[in-house]
């Protein structure tokens, strides 16, 4: 298994979704019928799939990796960024959750909320997403030597099996095909 390609990979099932959540906000916006449960389905898969499942192979392993190996320039440096921007977009989720249970309990002005949070998540994480995959992760293949890399192999390949046996991966690629299909 090449961990860096099955993140990159995993980015692109990221992307999808938040191709979704701009469309989602787009009929927000136009005032369209939507099924505002389907933004709950959405945080769920940012909180378990993005973020619990990618981000924290990112986290635990390879930039855990990075850090040892490469030492306080770079755990401090390009990989704190990184991680500064895994919580914001934590923040993100929380404030958007808030403004979907504030519009369910009456308050239609929260939905100016629901549109600047899932808006704003989405563009960080494009731009997050680009930063990693030509930078992050490049820099990762040429710096790491062939022990480490072959180290956030083995241990992305644990968290993967234990996923597949949760159903983590087809759980949350489903829910991609369903909305794109849905919204898009």
């Amino acid at each position: 298994m090449d961990a860096i390609e099955l993140m990159v990979q995993e980015h692109t099932h990221i992307k999808r979704m938040l191709k979704v959540l701009r469309n989602m906000c787009l009929r927000v916006l136009n005032n369209e019928i939507i099924d505002y449960d389907d933004f709950y389905k959405a945080i769920d898969f940012v909180r378990n799939y993005a973020d619990k499942h990618h981000h924290g192979k990112e986290e635990a392993v390879l930039f855990k990796k990075m850090g040892d190996e490469l030492g306080e320039r770079v755990s401090k440096g390009p990989v704190a960024g990184m991680l500064v921007e895994h919580d914001f977009g934590r923040l993100y989720m929380q404030n958007l959750e808030a403004a979907v249970e504030k519009y369910k309990n009456g308050d239609k002005d929260a939905r100016l909320d629901i549109i600047g949070n899932a808006v704003g998540y989405a563009d960080l994480l494009n731009r997050h997403i680009d930063k990693e995959d030509s930078v992050i992760y490049t820099f990762a293949r040429r710096a790491l030597n062939e022990g480490a890399i072959a180290d956030v192999n083995e241990k992305c390949q644990q968290v993967e099996k234990e996923a597949e046996g949760s159903g983590v991966q087809n759980k949350y690629l489903a829910l991609v095909d369903e909305f794109e299909k849905k919204y898009i």
